[in-house]
Order: C-alpha cells, then sequence, then structure tokens
C-alpha cells in the first residue's frame, strides 16, 4: 500500500486527483484518476491509499509514473507540469506495510522520490564479524536519511557497504532538528551506553538557526557550533572512542555571508586533527547553495544527494582492525601531560596535546618573558603543543600574572607573557568556553565575545587586534548583559585599573568598560548597586568645553541638553532646569542669524544653538526640519537629565565660563529643590577669583578657562587640560568605577513617573 500525500493550496470546489502508468493510477486516463482526500485538520496537504501491487497481470514494476491533477468543480483538468514525471520504486517486499509517498508541494516535481514507512519498522541487525566495530552516528534529520527514499540515506549506505566490507555494525541515534546542545545533553544517554568503537557527529549550521538569524548574531551561531563540536570531540574521547566528524553541507537559503561562514568553519574543521567526512565539494554549488537536482527542499538532501554524500566518505578511515582501534583507544583515554621546552635554570613548558593546554612553570629567581622573538621556545610550541588559535586564559591565576594571551593560526604565541619567579600556571583555550552547556553566550560579533559563566563570573574575550570600548550605547550588548544578574562586577586581578568596574541593572549594561587587543577577564559580581554610590556628571555649559574634556577622558555618555550649546548666563540654565526644560527647544521662541549661523532664544537671550543647521539645509527659508530634529533630540536630551537626576545617588555639576555670585546662589536654590535632598556639588571653573563664590554651600570653583575653541586647534593642549580635569574629578572622589551612566533611551514608565512628580 502505498499513500501518496502533496501539498496543495486550492479554491473552494477544486479537488486534486493523480493519475499514473499503472492500472490502478487510471493509466494515463485523467478520466480515471485517482481523487485525493482532504479536511479542515489537515489541508493543504492531499492523500489518497492506493494499493499497487509488484504485479498485475502480466506486467511487472519496478518503478511507477505519476503526474497530480488539479480538477476544476466542472470537471476540467489541469495537469501539474509537461515533461518530467514522477516516480517511485515499486517495493516487493514491503507488500504488507503502509509506505507514505511525500511529494512535498503540487507544481514541484522532484527528481527523485522520498518515501517512508508508515508505522515503525524494527530494523533487523546486519550479521557482524569477530573483529568488526561497532559505529555510532549522532546527528540530525540528514544523518537519519530525512528526504531519502525508505530514509536509506548517506548513514544507511555507508553501513550496507561497511557491514559487506567489514563486518562493522552502524548504530543511528540520530535525532531530528538535532543541534549542537541538545546532542550535547542526549550524548550520555544514547551513545556512552553503546560503549561505540567510533563515533561519527554528523550536525549542520542550518539546524543551529545560520540562515535566519539576525545579521549580528551569525558569528555567534557559528562560534557556538565549533565550540559545540569540539565538546562532542570531547566526549567521545572521553569514552574511549575514536570521532569522526561529519562535514558540513549546503542550505537553499544561504546567502553571501552565510556562504562565508559555511566556508571558513569548513576550513576550521579540515584542520581540527580529527577525520572529516568531506560531503560540500560533493554538494555545494560555489555560492553554500544545493547544486541543481540533489536536494529535496532548502535543508535536505534527496536520495541522489545522499548518494553523493556516501561517495564522498572514504572508507578508508573504517579500515581497521581491534588490536589497532584498542592502542588508539587507550592513547585516547590518557591525559598525559609532555615536557616540550626545558632549560638549566628551571623554566619547563609543558603540554596536554588531548586539552589542547600549556602549562608554566618558572622555579628561577627570575622573571621569563614568552615573545614572537624568543624563537626556541615558539618553534617548541608550535611543532609540540598544536596549540589552537585563539585566546588562552589562565587556571586560578594570580594577582599581577597576564590572564591570557593569544595564539596565531599556525600555533606560535602572539602577545607578550611574562612568566614571574616560583610560577606554576596552565593556559586554556578559550574556545571551548563558548560551547553549549559550559558557559552562555549571551553575545559574539566575530571579535567580542561574552560569556556568563555563572550567575557571579562573567567573562569577556577580545580576539581582535584593537582595544574595545563596551559602553551602554552599544545597544545589542547592553541588551544582552540583562541575562546577567543586577549589581557591580569587577575584575579581580586588577581592580584598581580604570575601566575595569562593569554596573549592571535590569536594563543591561549601565558603564564602559575596556578591553585590551587579545585578550580575556573575567568580571566576579562585588555587590548589589545600591551598596556603592553612584555619582552622575551634569555638564551645565556656558559652551561645549565640558563635554569635550568627558569624551577625552571618556567619561562621556549621551548628551545632554547643555552639551553643545551656549549658555553666556547662569541665570537662564538656572531658569531652564527649573522649568523642566520647557520652551528651550521652542519653535515659537526661536530664530536664526544668518550672518553668525546659530540659532537664537527669545525668551532666554544668552541660550542659542549653533550645531542644529546640516549643511544641505536652507535655514533662511525652511527650518521646519530643523525645529523638529531639534524637537526629537532635545526631547531625548532633556529627558535624559531628568531620569539621571532621578536615578543617580550623587550628583556634580560642571560649569565652565565667568558668572556673578548672584546667579550661582540663584542656581544653587534652585537645583536644592530640583534635587529633593539628593547630594550634589558644582564644580565652577572660570577666570574668576574663587574669593566671589566663597561660602556658598555646595560649589567648589577653579580660577582657570578650558576653551573649546583654543583645544580644537591644539590637540596637545585639549589633553593638557584633559588630565587637569581628570585631577580635579579624581580630588572629588570620581571615577570609572563609581560613574552613573544615563541609558541612551531611558525606561519610559520612569520617565511617565517623573513628569507626573
Amino acid at each position: 500500500m502505498y499513500r501518496f500525500q502533496v501539498i496543495a493550496h486550492t479554491q473552494p470546489g477544486y479537488s486534486i486527483g493523480i493519475v499514473g502508468s499503472t492500472p490502478e493510477l487510471g493509466g494515463w486516463d485523467f478520466n480515471k484518476a485517482v481523487r485525493l482526500s482532504t479536511n479542515k485538520n489537515s489541508y493543504p496537504l492531499w492523500w489518497a491509499d492506493i494499493n499497487i501491487p509488484s504485479s498485475s497481470d502480466s506486467h511487472n514494476y519496478e518503478a511507477v509514473e505519476y503526474k497530480y491533477l488539479l480538477i476544476r468543480p466542472d470537471g476540467w483538468v489541469e495537469w501539474e507540469g509537461w515533461g518530467t514525471n514522477r516516480w517511485i520504486p515499486i517495493e516487493c517486499k514491503y507488500q504488507d506495510s503502509t509506505i507514505i509517498v511525500d511529494d512535498g508541494s503540487y507544481g514541484h516535481i522532484q527528481p527523485c522520490p522520498y518515501g517512508y514507512f508508515k508505522e515503525y519498522m524494527p530494523k533487523i541487525p546486519l550479521p557482524q564479524g569477530e573483529k568488526s566495530l561497532k559505529i555510532v552516528v549522532i546527528g540530525s534529520s540528514v544523518a537519519l536519511g530525512c528526504s531519502a527514499w525508505l530514509l536509506k540515506g548517506w548513514a544507511g549506505h555507508l553501513e550496507e557497504v561497511l557491514n559487506q566490507k567489514y563486518g562493522h555494525q552502524i548504530i543511528n541515534v540520530s535525532e531530528l532538528g538535532a543541534n549542537v546542545s541538545t546532542t550535547i545533553d542526549r550524548f550520555p544517554l544514547v551513545v556512552a551506553p553503546q560503549q561505540p568503537d567510533m563515533v561519527i557527529i554528523s550536525l549542520s549550521l542550518g539546524n543551529e538557526g545560520l540562515a535566519y538569524c539576525p545579521h549580528h548574531q551569525r558569528k555567534a551561531v557559528q562560534r557556538r557550533f565549533e565550540s559545540g563540536l569540539q565538546q562532542l570531540i570531547k566526549m567521545t574521547k572521553e569514552l574511549g572512542s575514536i570521532p569522526i566528524l561529519g562535514g558540513l553541507y549546503p542550505h537553499g537559503d544561504y546567502k553571501y555571508e552565510h556562504n562565508l561562514l559555511l566556508k571558513d568553519t569548513h576550513n576550521r574543521m579540515v584542520n581540527w586533527d580529527v577525520p572529516m567526512l568531506d560531503w560540500l565539494g560533493a554538494l555545494d554549488d560555489g555560492m553554500g547553495k544545493w547544486k541543481p537536482g540533489i536536494s529535496f527542499d532548502f535543508a535536505h538532501p534527496n536520495s541522489f544527494g545522499h548518494k553523493l554524500m556516501y561517495e564522498a566518505i572514504n572508507l578508508n578511515l573504517f579500515d581497521i582492525d581491534k588490536d589497532k582501534l584498542q592502542k588508539e583507544k587507550e592513547l585516547l583515554t590518557k591525559k598525559q601531560e609532555i615536557p616540550i621546552y626545558r632549560d638549566n635554570w628551571g623554566f619547563h613548558l609543558f603540554t596536554c596535546k588531548e586539552e589542547k593546554t600549556l602549562r608554566i612553570i618558572n622555579t628561577s629567581k627570575n622573571t621569563y618573558t614568552i615573545a614572537p622573538y624568543w624563537q626556541e621556545v615558539q618553534t617548541a610550541i608550535q611543532s609540540q603543543a598544536r596549540l589552537m588559535s585563539g585566546i588562552y586564559i589562565a587556571k586560578n591565576p594570580s594577582s599581577g600574572m597576564l590572564p591570557s594571551f593569544a595564539v596565531k593560526e599556525d600555533g606560535t604565541i602572539e602577545t607578550t607573557v611574562d612568566i614571574p619567579p616560583n610560577t606554576d600556571i596552565e593556559y586554556r583555550p578559550t574556545f571551548h568556553l563558548f560551547a553549549p552547556k559550559v558557559s552562555q553566550m549571551l553575545f559574539y560579533d566575530g571579535n567580542l565575545g561574552l560569556l556568563k559563566e555563572s550567575d557571579t563570573a562573567l567573562r569577556i574575550v577580545n580576539e581582535s587586534n584593537n582595544e574595545y570600548n563596551i559602553h551602554p550605547m552599544w545597544k545589542e550588548v547592553r541588551k544582552a548583559l540583562q541575562e546577567m544578574p543586577s549589581g557591580v562586577y569587577e575584575d579581580p586581578l586588577n581592580p584598581d585599573t580604570p575601566f575595569t568596574t562593569m554596573m549592571i541593572s535590569k536594563d543591561g549594561l549601565e558603564s564602559r568598560v575596556k578591553m585590551q587587543p587579545k585578550s580575556s577577564v573575567l568580571f566576579q559580581y562585588k555587590c548589589k548597586l545600591s551598596e556603592i554610590s553612584r555619582v552622575a556628571i551634569l555638564p551645565l555649559g556656558d559652551r561645549c568645553a565640558a563635554r569635550m574634556l568627558l569624551y577625552k577622558m571618556q567619561y562621556d555618555g549621551p548628551a545632554f541638553p547643555f552639551d553643545l550649546t551656549r549658555t553666556t548666563n547662569l541665570g537662564d540654565v538656572a531658569d531652564i532646569i527649573a522649568n523642566n526644560f520647557t520652551d528651550m527647544w521652542n519653535p515659537h521662541l526661536l530664530h536664526y542669524n544668518a550672518e553668525e549661523k546659530r540659532i537664537y532664544h527669545r525668551k532666554w537671550s544668552g541660550l542659542s544653538f549653533a550645531h542644529e543647521v546640516e549643511d544641505d539645509e536652507d535655514p533662511v527659508h525652511n527650518m521646519f526640519p530643523i525645529y523638529e530634529r531639534m524637537r526629537t533630540r532635545y526631547t531625548a536630551r532633556s529627558q535624559r537629565f531628568l531620569y539621571t537626576l532621578k536615578h543617580c545617588d550623587e550628583v556634580l555639576f560642571i560649569r565652565t565660563g565667568g558668572t556673578n555670585r548672584g546667579y550661582l546662589l540663584d542656581l544653587v536654590n534652585k537645583l536644592e529643590v530640583k534635587c529633593q535632598g539628593k547630594p550634589f556639588r558644582i564644580l565652577l571653573i572660570s577666570l574668576q577669583s574663587s574669593d566671589e563664590f566663597a561660602d556658598i554651600p555646595h560649589v567648589i570653583h577653579y580660577n582657570l578657562e578650558f576653551n573649546p575653541d583654543k583645544m580644537y586647534a591644539d590637540l596637545g593642549h585639549w589633553m593638557y587640560c584633559t588630565e587637569i580635569m581628570r585631577g580635579m574629578l579624581e580630588s572629588l572622589g570620581v571615577s570609572s568605577k563609581n560613574l552613573f551612566w544615563c541609558p541612551p533611551n531611558p525606561p519610559k514608565e520612569d520617565l511617565k513617573e517623573k513628569e507626573t512628580a
């Protein structure tokens, strides 16, 4: 019995029929076509059960050809297509079973059939020889044989030939939809009990979601897949079994970048010192897609494709006797640490090839430096250690030691590593940390990786040649760190180094962190956010000097209202803040001065804007787009200002430029109301005597000038002023360890609450 089924979207009253080369299928007479059925629960799937015997009268059938028909309500028939027919082989030995013939979609005629048994068919064990091997295949639907006739895919062909040639037994424990994560979970349950001699691991980038994930997640998918395969290789070796990798294969929905990642991963797998079944060359059209005629759908090869996969397998991989296998298995289970270099003064290098580790011992009284120019050591590491390319991290490093180093593609160390006296330390590749179940990959863009090792530990890996600034304005990173518990995290090995304190709230990252090139840092949970007093820096004009200096210190975040304006009158600033910035960007109160190319304010005459008009705009005749942009821009900046006042623990207001005592007293009074008891200070920097502002509460005055014009003209002067500002902030106890960073887009519920208050 054959159940023919096809997916067809039809109009009301239309139906689907089937007609073919046997009497049971109407003998190609459309008037005798067999009508298919559907129902509301199954539509658009149509089906018909048809009994086609292996012999009919005097005819013997090896194969049956057929087509589907679209039958209109008036009886008019439309053939599925001219030319190629569908076909199935006649299975003489399965006459008592029902074979479901899955024909995919109406109008899309497959070059070869796909069918499987309706009911489970127990597998008849193949005979085994005395020296035969037990081989387990673990993978996904392609490894199961999906989309091949009667599920005889590449593994089925391989099983048949290996049994005939060597007497080997193949046990297939693959699973539909499997990826590296689910396979790692299943491995101890379905592979380990079999005690196999060999394990073929056959998974794909497709099941990791590569074809459909957002662009910024593709590198993460690739890294998770590769690391997961390495984890499965390790698990296989720990069983004493020989691992064999099933190679990669194409996908019908891969585009240009997918193809680059596919080839990149393929090339790495080839160099993993693990035998690989290389399928890509036989299946790939050069662009990451299937060659014509060898796929059933975007994700699966058809019977032809499976046959090509089998034919690409080097059968010599399985030509191994029990005695040789036993020796290899003994080597797999022994994690031997072997010496690769030593001198006469107590410096030793050891490696464990199975774990790809490097152990360094220095019993001398001197510091050793492993550098690219130490050729003797580099040659020993390259030829004997066979380290993986990427970042290596120290196991239990002590303070002052380099916690990581980088390895090049050729296996040599590319960064400088200082090894102090009386050191015994082991370095391991971070590659394995990216594997599922080892850590949770929160973010990876091909250079920067954020890995959650536990609720109290976050590892950051920078694989690039450049320093990375990780900050709240990086939307994907800020969002990814919402997975970490809120709190303060710091680098315990370098707690006093600037930008090594990470503050995370329920909304994600709230501080800036710096990562050196080719490095890895483990940030440990230190305390709750509420246990530290976070200081917000809010510039109050009079020009953009404060913003420029904070930028060079890398203390700048998203802009606030006074950052890029000119406010020559401190009384205007106090009034604007007291009125929650209402009317600051009101177009009815603004006018453009064409000669000065500035926008002036009619209500607050000391307020003007010089950075709002774009080069291609005509402010003399049309200010509308400029006013609209200012509305959006300054609404956001004012919201950040008010959000910061509410959520920080202390405020440091910075004002550059001259003023008088009366205006400053007025500002202090209005800020006391605005801050509602929250501690605040005003750092006033102007070329005036500090005596003029003596005894005004909250005010610290410096008789200095920070002129933005001079800083723009002379970078050296800009950096000189920056160091002066840094010293001022340090004297006030403000640093990257307690700086409050306002998010670019403050949560709306907080803003509404503030406006209501």
